[in-house]
């Protein structure tokens, strides 16, 4: 939390969850510096093989990332990407549409984005994530994860303006392994603690509430 703490009590920060596993990180790091809290919506790309390895991903606002590499290492063609981003943008938007309900997206023109996950493998949700922020040209993009494999961390590292991330393994077994309770979180706790932080910071006076500019 330390090397977050300049970033403590200031109405230009916006920290935002990759959901639903990077919420209940961000509620902490958002609460604990007084700042807001929001969504950047991404859906990893799945190999069809090997679900849980990403060959990619899509973020709000049509943005996609796809790692060729992968692709061509599974021999995955176009028509069996498309059939998964196709899949994984309805999940997008129900989760859009669950989370968010009527609330209008946050936005990032001259502000200090904090994008949180509770961890990285590849890195492709997170690298979505920042070209969705990237679009509405924010004054900074920080990438705060828990933990993170050297080789994504580096990358990453060359993508934004700051990367804190204190655990980086030489070798991820997987983000679970660094975690005592590591078990899935659900919508309700995803709404949940958004409503939370969203009471929190329309309290008049407090240093994190909305702006007309914001």
């Amino acid at each position: 939390m330390e090397p977050l703490l300049k970033y403590a009590h200031r109405p230009d920060v916006i920290v935002l969850a990759l959901p639903r596993g990077g919420v209940p990180v961000a509620y902490e790091v958002a609460t604990a510096l007084d700042v807001r809290l929001d969504l950047m919506l991404v859906r990893k790309l799945g190999v069809p093989s090997h679900s849980e390895f990403a060959m990619g991903a899509i973020a709000s606002g049509g943005i996609q990332y796809v790692d060729e590499g992968t692709l061509r290492a599974y021999s995955i063609d176009r028509a069996t990407l498309d059939a998964v981003v196709t899949r994984e943008a309805r999940e997008l938007l129900r989760r859009e549409q669950v989370y968010r309900a009527t609330r209008p997206p946050v936005q990032l023109k001259g502000q200090v984005v904090v994008l949180i996950d509770d961890g990285l493998a590849t890195g492709a949700s997170m690298r979505a994530a920042i070209r969705a922020a990237r679009l509405q040209a924010p004054s900074r993009i920080v990438v705060a994860v828990p933990v993170a494999p050297f080789d994504t961390a580096e990358m990453l590292r060359m993508e934004v303006d700051e990367l804190i991330c204190p655990l980086i393994p030489g070798w991820l077994m997987s983000i679970g392994y660094w975690y005592m309770d590591f078990s899935q979180t659900s919508d309700e706790e995803v709404i949940d603690l958004l409503q939370r932080a969203w009471q929190r910071t329309s309290v008049p006076g407090a240093c994190a509430e909305e702006h007309s500019d914001v």
